[in-house]
């Protein structure tokens, strides 16, 4: 089953659109979408606008593909679950989000080879095809590693007083 997120933000209506146009060409594939509060709902596919924290993990878990907007928040979950994901970043000029802080999420997660990445909903044919043979190159841990936790208890020690940098 591929799982559709928009999140729980802001209602993301071009990603809906555009897997439902997948989905009804689509239809030996299993789809279920949280949609939010758009004012688009698809037909292709069975949907709930909101999900709580609990079912909304169930549906990662239980999903072998995810479709989503590229909210750092998803996007973590979904590599904690070791999944793999195709992101379609919102734009500030669709009026989707305040600014294209999710277009330079998406392109690092990209570029790590951690999630697929499209940038425009005419791609989503050709992601969700590649999403569903596609593997992350890594898995992430829920914990921070030692290394991280290393650094930033260094960087602490050296920001409390009377200590000084060397």
């Amino acid at each position: 089953m591929i799982f559709v997120t928009v999140g729980h933000q802001t209602p993301f209506d071009r990603l809906i659109h555009a897997v439902d146009m997948w989905a009804a060409a689509n239809p030996g594939i299993s789809i279920f979408g949280q949609i939010g509060d758009g004012s688009y709902e698809p037909e292709a596919f069975p949907f709930s606008r909101w999900l709580s924290s609990e079912d909304f993990g169930t549906r990662i878990a239980a999903s072998t593909a995810i479709v989503s907007h590229a909210g750092t928040g998803t996007i973590l979950q979904v590599l904690m679950a070791d999944k793999p994901l195709l992101v379609l970043p919102r734009q500030a000029a669709q009026n989707e989000t305040r600014n294209d802080h999710q277009i330079g999420t998406a392109r690092y997660f990209s570029e790590a080879g951690l999630i697929l990445s499209i940038e425009d909903e005419t791609e989503i044919a050709g992601g969700i095809s590649h999403l569903l043979s596609w593997r992350p190159s890594t898995t992430i841990s829920a914990n921070a590693s030692p290394q991280l936790i290393n650094r930033l208890t260094s960087y602490i020690q050296l920001q409390s007083p009377g200590k000084t940098r060397p």
